[in-house]
């Protein structure tokens, strides 16, 4: 069995990576474990990509383990990219993240925003394996709708299917959020790794 940090503090994302990789670990005998709590890295990172980059490789050396981190954030045309890379950053609870973000808004027309998802898997070594970039378009409500998922899920408006993502259902959420785009996108390369790890670690019976 291939083991699987998920580099991340945040049991909503965890949970996300579980349900979305649920079909992949039964397969490939694949182990995801949480990172342990007392493991932190400082997210110095001036892209998604670079603080996924950090985070991999910095949890799989403290644990000696594979590591799969993932760096996401809400990005509003109207603010010029904010909050970015700062959206965990943007308050200390989601209603406070939600509010600051709606007051900066304001009355503001253009709603467009994306959100961003980068995904890097680090071999024990802290050696970047693998890496991924999803990108989900969007807009901003006026107002939360929904009581699923987290962060800005209930402002996060999909105009295709006319729900937020907090009002989402889980599978359709997992398929075509920008975790799901990311993840389709990782896949192939995670699934050429765990079958060169399983071929090293039979190579030493």
């Amino acid at each position: 069995m291939v083991r699987l940090i998920v580099a991340s503090g945040n049991l909503g994302k965890v949970k996300e990576f579980e349900q979305s990789l649920a079909d992949f670990r039964a397969k490939f005998n694949v182990q995801l474990l949480p990172k342990p709590s007392e493991i932190e890295v400082e997210e110095t990172g001036l892209t998604f990509l670079e603080n996924a980059h950090l985070k991999a490789s910095e949890v799989a050396i403290a644990t000696g383990e594979w590591a799969l981190a993932d760096d996401s954030g809400l990005a509003v045309d109207a603010l010029n990219g904010a909050p970015g890379i700062f959206s965990a950053r943007y308050g200390k609870t989601d209603p406070e993240r939600i509010n600051r973000l709606l007051a900066e808004l304001g009355e503001q027309t253009n709603r467009k925003a994306q959100f961003v998802c980068a995904i890097a898997v680090s071999d024990p070594q802290g050696k970047i394996m693998a890496e991924a970039v999803g990108i989900c378009p969007g807009e901003i409500l006026d107002a939360p709708k929904g009581d699923s998922g987290f962060g800005y899920d209930p402002v996060f408006y999909l105009p295709e299917y006319q729900l937020t993502f907090a009002e989402m259902p889980t599978d359709l959420k997992a398929k075509y959020s920008h975790r799901g785009l990311a993840l389709a996108i990782l896949l192939p390369q995670l699934q050429a790794l765990i079958n060169l790890i399983n071929k090293d670690i039979s190579s030493d019976f």
